[in-house]
């Protein structure tokens, strides 16, 4: 499993037993790090964040948690392998951020009665389910035509159509008086900031934290001190001269290898974006796959 995924998992897992331990010992974790509403007297800014990794009791609800998680393993795994660390888990937390964003926005218009009759929101919001479902956005928008069992349908079902229902599902549950107690707009929120940031992405490639690019940037920062330090020398001899003149060549040929294993992986994933990731050949893949352990 990668790394990130995991983490999250263990950290859920552990937050959701803390929160039972704990009330059954009279304290309220939920209360204190789930999202209240922004006017309301227990909100902190704090808790756009700390919310995420809270959950409803373990004994009340077990199912909140463990489809919360299963979901986050299956696709999280699947994402993080393609995108790498740094960037999964920047979008996981700033979709997490988004949702609770928009889930505010959301009592607010039920707080000034912009759908129907004032109402003011004390409760406090908690899961990770507007994270899950910006990463199965993800999912849908990188393997759109990965076909995928969904329980009860008999048959597979494409990814972006799986993708396109869920979000279809949520918005009727939204603009419904369901009254479930399920954050509906929150979901939407993560989806909503999950698909603004890919298609930022893919539009400024270039801030996809490309490594080789920081790399680059660094390696030229040595070089320019090392050439600055050396200009500060009454003489250089010749041996110094030919070291220096190797390693640009080194690094000139290390960047060209680096700049050609990028283009192969942009070219692997512009494949899996039109055809999908069954499209690829065995070789793609394994080649995919280490290039994800590398980041």
């Amino acid at each position: 499993m990668p790394k990130i995924t995991k983490n999250l998992l263990i950290v859920n897992v552990l937050m959701a037993l803390a929160t039972q331990v704990a009330y059954m010992r009279g304290i309220d974790l939920n209360n204190l790090l789930g999202l209240h509403f922004f006017m309301a007297p227990d909100f902190h800014v704090f808790q756009l964040l700390t919310y995420m990794f809270m959950h409803a009791l373990i004994l009340l609800n077990p199912t909140h948690i463990l489809f919360n998680m299963f979901a986050l393993w299956m696709f999280g795994s699947v994402i993080e392998r393609v995108w790498g660390e740094k960037k999964f888990l920047f979008y996981y937390i700033c979709c997490g951020i988004g949702a609770g964003l928009v889930q505010e926005v959301a009592q607010y218009c039920d707080y000034i009665g912009l759908f129907g009759q004032p109402v003011m929101n004390l409760g406090a919001t908690v899961g990770a389910s507007g994270c899950v479902y910006a990463i199965l956005l993800a999912f849908g928008m990188t393997f759109p035509n990965e076909r995928i069992f969904i329980f009860p349908l008999p048959i597979p079902i494409k990814a972006k159509w799986f993708v396109a229902g869920y979000a279809a599902i949520e918005l009727y549950f939204a603009f419904s008086s369901s009254g479930d107690g399920v954050a509906h707009t929150a979901h939407l929120g993560g989806m909503l900031f999950g698909y603004l940031l890919i298609r930022y992405w893919n539009k400024h490639p270039g801030s996809q934290y490309n490594r080789s690019r920081g790399e680059e940037f660094f390696n030229r920062m040595k070089r320019n001190f090392e050439q600055h330090k050396g200009s500060g020398r009454t003489q250089q001899t010749p041996h110094m001269h030919a070291d220096s003149g190797a390693t640009k060549v080194d690094d000139m040929e290390y960047n060209a290898r680096k700049k050609a294993r990028q283009d192969e992986i942009d070219a692997i994933l512009d494949k899996i974006r039109k055809s999908g990731y069954d499209s690829l050949t065995k070789e793609e893949k394994k080649r995919l796959f280490d290039a994800s352990n590398e980041r």
